[in-house]
């Protein structure tokens, strides 16, 4: 039979697997119902017992036959040696997936078939002859037969990618992340370091014939019948002169550590097996030792600390996940708050190592969180080295991240100690993700593990909002806040003393961006979260017709004069004077309609604008305690006194702006403070 007849039949096979993987989603044997392709399959001869013979094949064979790679898997060729994997030593990684899908799929195989005879030793044998620059990679599975050793390192594994790759050569498109799904190229991946490779092959089917299949990744291939092959694939490659690291014993070894040492096989390096850590994500939760755990961590975090907490985690829907996650036991960095990447996590697929640093896969506020992710469902580009954007990554990011709020939720409940131990290290991230989530019930769920100081709590301790709804009082629709630089200033502060009369409790931050974190939470459990100046800004848009003055304030006469004299002191600093009910100890407050973001404005445009323009947007109201002792005294003043009254209408002016956070440098009080002094001293 000619070539072209034997080619002409393959293109005919290959037509009808196509259809057969747009009908079922599989190609041949596919244990779970994924696009992974037909792996190599597996190896020959026994190498380990005799690595000195010389696989290479007599050139002069008569059985030999040459073929040529279709148009398309030459551009693939091309592609893969020249670009498509980011570094080398990857192609280590690709070598040794397929050689363990041989080995998953001569048990799977054998079981569905009822067989019950021994399969023998079911390993990857790895050979490194630094000498002769030849690295052997070798398993003991299914192997291959001459058609599918044909269909497998002869043409490209997927109808489609032949469509793309015809796109790219149209457009010179040099942008390789839009391949989508596995396409079995990952055996190609081997000519980025060989200059030429033969592949011995033997299937398991009983009489099966052995093969030797050989190329040096140009332009066709050769595929010669051997005896004395056993059951399995054995791939022999021999290095480019600048690739000879890779017969190295020490090199392979890293790689291996690196990205395979969890596939479900032994791997022999040179006779020594060097995948002993067993993968604990794909252990029952309950049979692993906290000593297990430690040394995991360590191992896959490349750190000395333990773990304080530990997430072991699976799911088969919406989405197959198995995750192990560990938050660390020492507090992160000053680097580790400004650094924007996601990179603590391990990303594996069937316990092959894909992304060491993945990103994506969890929100960037739980960079700090380290661990392995396995899943079989993530969508990957055809080095298996860029995750797609996707509605499953999407589903795997927003399942993880609502899992480990969960677990934080239920740790704050049942060992309140151990998590404020870990709020106190890790509670900006919390508030960092609280910020930049976009979704209102993520962003709620988030807040419930907030944690503050309140005018309920002493000092120290802390409450949440969950607690908060619970304690308050009859009648009340608002969690209050209150931004101040500590305890002493927030329980001083004016802007509480008509809740404090009330017994009402209220929030404290200290930290200058939980104010935004709040403001951006707006509300909990239908609870909505209000800064304390905006319900004193309310209150009196509401009663400052209605303002009980009393005997022991000024009369209605007498501030009917004093409001104006101040308007016109202060000038355009004020929008307008009123008096207050809100106060009883302070002699007046600044409000504005919107404090949080007035404040957020000063720290960011106060340098670019004068004082004049500053006012004009802000238009800040001052309120006046008509009981007052300075209030009152000032009515006479203004008469008696100008010069003075004057001064001090300016001074409980900046006072006031200060207690509002609306001045950032007080030392330009200091000019006014000063001359209000040297007129009382003259005066007494």
């Amino acid at each position: 039979m000619s070539s072209m007849t034997v080619l002409k039949l393959f293109r005919n096979q290959l037509i009808r697997n196509v259809w057969r993987f747009k009908s079922t989603g599989q190609l041949s044997y596919n244990i779970r119902q994924t696009n992974v392709p037909l792996p190599l399959s597996v190896p020959i001869r026994n190498f380990a017992a005799n690595p000195n013979v010389d696989d290479s094949v007599n050139d002069k064979n008569p059985s030999a036959e040459k073929l040529e790679f279709q148009a398309e898997t030459r551009m693939l060729l091309d592609i893969v040696a020249k670009s498509l994997y980011s570094e080398k030593e990857v192609f280590i990684r690709e070598l040794i997936s397929n050689a363990s899908d041989a080995l998953e799929k001569l048990r799977y195989v054998s079981l569905k078939a009822g067989e019950s005879h021994d399969l023998g030793s079911l390993e990857i044998n790895i050979s490194t002859d630094k000498t002769n620059r030849k690295l052997i990679i070798q398993d003991t599975g299914i192997g291959m037969t001459r058609e599918e050793l044909i269909s497998n390192l002869g043409t490209i594994a997927k109808s489609g990618s032949k469509a793309f790759l015809q796109n790219i050569q149209q457009s010179e498109a040099t942008n390789l992340s839009s391949i989508i799904g596995q396409f079995g190229v990952g055996f190609y991946s081997c000519f980025m370091v060989a200059d030429r490779v033969e592949v011995f092959t033997k299937s398991m089917n009983p009489h099966a014939t052995g093969y030797i299949w050989k190329s040096d990744g140009t332009n066709e291939y050769e595929i010669i019948e051997s005896d004395n092959i056993e059951r399995g694939t054995k791939i022999v490659m021999y290095l480019k002169q600048d690739c000879r690291e890779y017969a190295s014993e020490d090199t392979v070894r890293s790689v291996i550590n690196k990205y395979s040492n969890f596939v479900n096989s032994p791997i022999k390096l040179n006779g020594s097996e060097i995948n002993t850590i067993q993968p604990l994500w794909l252990l029952n939760p309950k049979s692993v030792s906290k000593e297990q755990h430690d040394e995991f961590y360590k191992f896959v975090a490349n750190t000395y600390d333990r773990p304080r907490f530990v997430l072991h985690y699976s799911a088969e829907a919406p989405i197959q996940v198995r995750a192990l996650l560990y938050f660390p036991e020492l507090a992160p960095g000053q680097t580790d708050f400004y650094d924007s990447s996601t990179k603590g996590v391990s990303l594996y697929t069937r316990r092959i190592l894909v992304k060491k640093e993945a990103e994506n896969v969890l929100p960037k506020w739980l960079r700090f969180v380290k661990g392995v992710i396995d899943s079989e469902d993530i969508p990957l580009n055809l080095s298996r080295e860029m995750l797609q954007n996707s509605s499953l990554l999407r589903k795997l990011n927003q399942l993880l991240t609502s899992k480990i709020v969960k677990f934080l939720h239920d740790k704050s409940v049942k060992d309140l100690d151990e998590y404020m131990k870990f709020y106190q290290d890790y509670g900006v991230f919390i508030k960092e993700g609280v910020v930049t989530n976009d979704d209102p019930k993520e962003r709620e769920e988030l807040a419930g593990l907030l944690r503050y100081e309140s005018s309920y709590t002493k000092p120290g301790e802390t409450t949440s909002f969950e607690d908060y709804i619970k304690r308050k009082q009859e009648g009340q629709n608002d969690i209050y806040y209150l931004s101040a630089p500590n305890r002493a200033l927030a329980e001083s502060s004016p802007y509480i003393e008509a809740l404090k009369k009330k017994n009402v409790e209220v929030i404290y931050c200290y930290e200058q961006h939980d104010e935004i974190i709040l403001y951006q939470v707006k509300t909990f459990k239908n609870v909505k979260l209000t800064l304390v100046e905006k319900e004193v800004n309310a209150a009196n848009n509401q009663s400052s017709q209605s303002v009980e003055l009393g005997t022991d304030s000024l009369s209605q006469l007498q501030l009917d004069s004093l409001l104006p004299w101040i308007e016109s002191t202060l000038g355009n600093k004020v929008k307008k004077v009123k008096i207050t009910g809100q106060l009883e100890s302070h002699p007046c407050v600044i409000t504005v309609d919107d404090m949080t973001a007035a404040r957020h404005f000063i720290k960011t445009q106060l340098k670019q604008m004068d004082e004049e323009m500053l006012f004009s947007v802000l238009q800040p109201q001052l309120e006046l305690n008509p009981k007052h002792a300075v209030i009152k005294k000032l009515h006479t003043l203004k008469d008696s006194s100008p010069e003075l009254a004057k001064l001090i209408v300016e001074q409980l002016y900046s006072n006031s702006m200060v207690t509002a956070g609306l001045i950032n440098d007080s030392r330009k009080l200091v000019s006014n403070m000063n001359r209000v002094l040297e007129l009382v001293v003259e005066k007494y």
